[in-house]
């Protein structure tokens, strides 16, 4: 992560100018922020965030090549050797927002409060807000009709139906669990790990869950209902995240993918299926041409890529 200060800083304590503003300690601040507030930063691997520098790098991610398994029979000819072939993916980090904020010098000498601190963490969440939308509607494009999806998914079944536009699977708290579980049987047919299954849930989702019959703790293997505690934590391998921002109307991509009125889009998978990688690239100060105070801006930059879609699904549905 690179930082950039220009110009004089800013205390933030409501006193008058020290020149103490350190940009690598406040970009070290953010960052801590945006990763409290994310739900991306829990459902993706991150391992190529440290390769970034700047809006516009390409990051290459070596995958691990299929092994060819043959049948062995002593005696025969000699054995069939192959030279394994790793595909390249490229992650693009060609995404960025930004935020640009002036304190004039007024409001720095009166107030009594650190502004840019207040500032600073409405950024955060803001900036989580936009980035974790934006992805989140974008990665529809990307799994649309695999074998997560749609109205026949399932790798070997070929019999769950987890809704398509149009036609989206109305959830209750009679079915909820029931199409959790169908989640966690796709991602099984593909051979996905157990470990690190997630699924991101409405808050209309997690009251439904509340009054299924996991509202029983003998069902949870709790001490406390989930009814009374509130605590979802994880069902059938996956653990739950809550989130307003998951895809509602019209939020895909393209024509065929379009939500409609009503309809809600639940993603579910595996960490090892979506690459996301952020990097707060700068933070700077300078003062204002057109006024007498200091302006505070930072860039976030991203990029976001699924590498194996057999990893990643979706339930298309309503009520939720």
């Amino acid at each position: 992560m690179s930082t950039i200060a220009v110009g004089p800083g800013f205390p933030g304590d409501g006193q008058n100018y020290s020149g103490n503003f350190i940009p690598a300690l406040w970009s070290g601040k953010l960052i801590e922020k945006f990763y409290d507030a994310t739900v991306l930063a829990a459902i993706s691997n991150t391992d190529y965030e440290g390769e970034i520098t700047s809006y516009g790098d390409k990051v290459v991610i070596r995958t691990k090549p299929n092994i060819t398994i043959r049948d062995y029979i002593s005696e025969t000819d000699p054995l069939t050797n192959e030279r394994p072939v790793s595909d390249a993916v490229e992650l693009n980090i060609d995404k960025g927002k930004y935020w640009s904020t002036v304190l004039d010098d007024v409001m720095e000498i009166q107030s009594d409060i650190d502004m840019m601190s207040m500032w600073a963490d409405d950024a955060s969440q803001q900036m989580k807000i936009q980035i974790d939308s934006d992805v989140m509607k974008a990665i529809r494009d990307d799994i649309v009709g695999n074998t997560n999806s749609g109205a026949t998914a399932g790798a070997v079944s070929g019999g769950i139906n987890f809704g398509v536009t149009g036609a989206p699977i109305p959830i209750d708290d009679t079915n909820i669990i029931d199409m959790i579980t169908k989640a966690g049987q796709a991602l099984d047919e593909n051979n996905i790990p157990e470990q690190g299954r997630w699924m991101i849930i409405s808050a209309a989702m997690a009251q439904l869950i509340k009054r299924s019959e996991l509202r029983d703790a003998s069902l949870t293997g709790d001490g406390v209902s989930i009814l009374r505690n509130g605590r979802l934590g994880m069902i059938d391998r996956f653990t739950l995240y809550g989130s307003n921002l998951i895809p509602r109307d019209a939020a895909g991509g393209t024509v065929t993918n379009v939500l409609l009125p009503g309809e809600t889009a639940v993603p579910f998978g595996h960490s090892h299926g979506l690459t996301f990688a952020s990097q707060l690239t700068k933070v700077e100060t300078l003062r204002a041409e057109s006024t007498f105070g200091t302006i505070l801006r930072g860039l976030q930059v991203f990029g976001y890529k699924v590498v194996d879609d057999t990893a990643v699904g979706e339930i298309v549905a309503t009520g939720v």
